[in-house]
């Protein structure tokens, strides 16, 4: 916290030195709001406590028992279960890895029903790491402003792309009935602080949301929205720093994976701070999970976490100790591959 209120300009720390600990404004403070409408072009903008509960709010908005509805597996699992809790016919379309984990326009066309009213999407995405590549994003605008399906975007590894070229609009600016769900807690780091937010061109969307809002948080608290001010504020001196977290460290999971090519393998990460490896011993990837936190207390997540099926983890590379951890992982490798070839023989 001391070094956020560090980036602190005059207004803002005053804000926070005279900062009075009543209720605050359901939408979120007015400067805040600003500030982040301020990532987008013309859009309203409604805050809430982190990214789940505009993602609760917005799906409770839409979905009525009976919609049709698009997703994507694997995925953020609330992005799925969410859609069926509130009686949604849903269609789910698997990502492979033999692709790239690359979403497919085409399966996106096939999905799509003439009444679908909602397309559920998360990129860059967890937990592959792939980026939407730009022709199939502007086919999917195209699709669902035909149809007049609505899009929400779950964006909070945004800002986290590998190759900064290769960053997408967000659909809050590239579709009208555009959804962009973002946060603090990802590409900012600041996920103590509990601020996220809505951003669309859809006001009246906006105003039937923030309803759901009094009966989930109500309102914001005062000292997170003030810090988060500051934070976005200094956007580019966080995402700089964060950036080159993420960068150092996957260059070490690079080498790290190309040491270990013959029993573990990868589709590169485009986006964000993870990235799906495949286990290719006959171990079992949660047994290999639970043994490699229990011996070396290093944590990874089985794909079955993501409903993913195969011996696929998830591991992320946003924390300062990554060398520390690929240690402690490269010795339990070399443990393993002993117990196995030993059993084999």
């Amino acid at each position: 916290m001391g070094e956020v209120l560090a980036f602190a300009d005059d207004e803002a720390k005053g804000l926070w030195e005279q900062l009075s600990l009543g209720c605050t404004e359901i939408s979120g403070h007015p400067l805040l709001r600003r500030e982040i409408a301020g990532l987008y072009g013309d859009v309203g903008v409604f805050t809430f406590a982190g990214a789940a509960e505009g993602v609760y709010c917005a799906l409770r908005t839409l979905i009525e028992p009976g919609d049709h509805v698009v997703g994507v597996e694997p995925c953020y699992s609330p992005l799925v279960t969410l859609p069926r809790a509130f009686g949604a016919d849903l269609t789910v379309i698997a990502l492979d890895a033999k692709r790239g984990w690359q979403l497919s326009l085409e399966e996106v066309e096939r999905a799509f029903r003439p009444k679908t009213k909602l397309l559920i999407l998360n990129f860059p995405h967890n937990p592959t790491g792939t980026v939407m590549e730009r022709g199939v994003f502007e086919g999917v605008v195209e699709l669902a402003r035909k149809r007049g399906a609505f899009i929400l975007c779950n964006e909070v590894y945004r800002y986290l792309e590998i190759d900064e070229g290769s960053r997408l609009p967000s659909i809050a600016d590239a579709y009208e009935k555009g959804i962009a769900v973002n946060v603090l807690t990802k590409a900012f780091g600041l996920g103590g602080l509990r601020v996220g937010w809505i951003a669309t061109q859809d006001r009246e969307f906006l105003k039937e949301v923030g309803e759901y809002k009094l009966y989930t948080s109500v309102f914001n608290s005062a000292p997170s929205e003030i810090l988060a001010l500051i934070a976005l504020r200094a956007r580019g001196a966080i995402l700089k720093r964060n950036r080159e977290i993420v960068l150092g460290n996957l260059a070490q999971f690079e080498a790290f994976m190309g040491r270990h090519g013959d029993v573990l393998s990868w589709v590169p990460p485009q986006g964000g701070p993870m990235a799906l490896v495949e286990l290719r011993l006959p171990v079992a990837v949660e047994t290999f999970a639970r043994e490699l936190r229990e011996e070396r207390e290093v944590l990874i997540l089985p794909g079955s976490l993501f409903d993913l099926p195969g011996n696929f983890f998830r591991v992320g590379f946003g924390k300062k100790k990554m060398a520390q951890a690929l240690e402690r992982f490269e010795l339990f490798l070399g443990s393993l591959e002993q117990r196995v070839g030993g059993a084999m023989k």
